[in-house]
């Protein structure tokens, strides 16, 4: 298989997607050829069963997130709280850098697609529209999907402050 189109014509999708969660471009841009490195080695494994780019960005993600884990770049910062104006404690809780560590603690242990929707949502920030379209539903199976997923994290969330 020629690997060739196929970086050609998802590079700028899997560079967004990545960059969206750093919000940094070396970052993104490192990320973003493990990604396609990856994905030449083990492109025999590809199925078909869900688009390239959905692939790709399932790739992307957990690459992502094995670099923050080395990074450690969720280590919470002294004095580092932000406010929001959303009204939504699970989004509010994001922005919280204590609350982070938390959080990404249960969407380890989030099953799918609850966890791939809500990591669409809040960190690469696409609309309903645009997660229904990447994951093949409807704008409506992803609000519904997102709302399950925060009452599930707000559970866990709940679960691990009783312990």
């Amino acid at each position: 298989m020629d690997f060739e189109p196929i970086y050609r014509r998802h590079f700028r999708d899997v560079y967004s997607f990545v960059y969206a969660l750093s919000r940094n471009e070396t970052v993104a841009e490192e990320i973003t050829q493990d990604t396609f490195f990856k994905a030449l080695r083990s492109i025999d494994t590809f199925k078909g069963q869900c688009k390239m780019s959905v692939w790709l960005c399932q790739i992307a993600k957990n690459s992502y997130f094995t670099y923050m884990d080395k990074q450690k770049r969720f280590a919470p910062e002294p004095g580092a709280l932000q406010e929001s104006t959303s009204g939504d404690p699970v989004e509010e809780a994001v922005l919280n850098k204590e609350e982070t560590m938390r959080i990404h603690r249960a969407l380890r242990r989030l099953e799918e697609p609850y966890k791939e929707v809500f990591m669409l949502r809040v960190f690469g920030e696409l609309s309903f529209a645009q997660i229904g379209q990447l994951m093949e539903k409807t704008e409506g199976w992803a609000r519904v999907t997102f709302y399950r997923a925060k009452q599930h994290i707000q559970h866990m969330l709940k679960e691990e402050s009783a312990l």
